[in-house]
């Protein structure tokens, strides 16, 4: 008896009606890189300026350091640079050597003095006076550095120009895409933005000895911000 019944529940279980779920088709979509730029002049200047001093030992090369660094930040403040425009980026402290060759062909290193490397990053927001401040900086004592690059203080009206040519540049992008497929291109579905400055490029003023009372001359040029997005398209 027992096993008729165990035969029964067995049928029953094979023969139960099974529901199986049709898995959805995956929604047709196009996703499009749209690539935007917009230029601004620059209103800021960044200059990177050093004091190099050596001595025979390091307690003179810094305190000639010091001395050569302090007129040089005191002349920045008197011409209009703000105290949050003055930041010093480092100070190295290193001894230098004289490499001398002995008859038998080998080097001996001699001690010959000590050179102290003070740095610091200028920010200068009235670009005609960038020449000025970097010429009135040599002439107090920066002998190292030079660089000089151009950004700006609020670039978000040019980064959404950017953006804006950005999208465009996508939707136009897929239109082309579309019509040679021969589909139809539907509505947005999703907007992804990866946006990047493109970062001043330095130059390197060169022109330390630009004559008693010349400016060194410098040209501002403009700053070019590009802008990435990523589009989704859904297609009919």
């Amino acid at each position: 008896m027992n096993r008729k019944l165990l035969a029964l529940g067995l049928t029953a279980l094979f023969l139960l009606p099974v529901s199986v779920q049709a898995a959805e088709p995956a929604p047709r979509r196009i996703i499009v890189i749209g690539e935007g730029e917009a230029t601004v002049r620059p209103d800021i200047a960044v200059l990177s300026l050093s004091v190099m001093r050596e001595a025979l030992t390091a307690r003179e090369a810094l305190d000639a350091n010091n001395k050569a660094m302090a007129e040089v930040i005191a002349a920045m403040k008197a011409s209009g640079i703000e105290d949050r425009d003055l930041q010093t980026s480092g100070v190295q402290i290193a001894p230098r050597y004289d490499y001398l060759t002995k008859p038998d062909g080998t080097q001996e290193a001699k001690l010959a003095a000590y050179q102290v490397t003070n740095m610091i990053s200028v920010r200068v927001r009235d670009l005609s006076k960038t020449g000025e401040v970097l010429d009135k900086s040599v002439s107090l004592g920066v002998n190292q550095g030079g660089g000089v690059s151009f950004t700006n203080d609020d670039p978000s009206a040019t980064l959404t120009e950017a953006r804006k040519k950005a999208v465009a540049d996508a939707i136009e992008k897929a239109k082309v895409l579309t019509e040679a497929a021969g589909v139809k291109l539907g509505q947005v579905i999703e907007i992804s933005d990866v946006n990047y400055a493109q970062p001043p490029m330095p130059i390197e003023a060169k022109a330390f000895d630009s004559g008693a009372g010349a400016a060194v001359p410098i040209e501002a040029g403009e700053n070019a911000y590009k802008v990435q997005v990523n589009v989704t398209f859904e297609l009919n």
